[in-house]
């Protein structure tokens, strides 16, 4: 049986891939936790709670995807030399 993390980040991946965006839909993660097996294995987790698990994990990949593309732009910023004036 998955670990609770294991269902939230699958959650949080799928979540991404078909909506696009790091703001959870109720609806969405409703469906996602009857189908996907989480209600079952485990019955006393509370879905508003598992919702601001996925929530949460949406908001820290957003955030390191932020902070990677930030370095990303300040190496090629760096490795751009001007052209000198004469």
């Amino acid at each position: 049986m998955p670990k609770l993390t294991d269902y939230v980040k699958m959650a949080a991946d799928e979540y991404v891939r078909e909506a696009g965006s790091t703001e959870l839909d109720t609806r969405w993660i409703a469906e996602f936790f009857q189908d996907s097996g989480v209600q079952d294995a485990y019955p006393r987790q509370d879905l508003v709670a598992f919702a601001g698990l996925v929530q949460k994990e949406l908001t820290k990949e957003s955030e390191r995807a932020a902070k990677k593309a930030d370095l990303q732009l300040d190496k090629v910023i760096r490795g751009v030399k001007l052209p000198r004036r004469p």
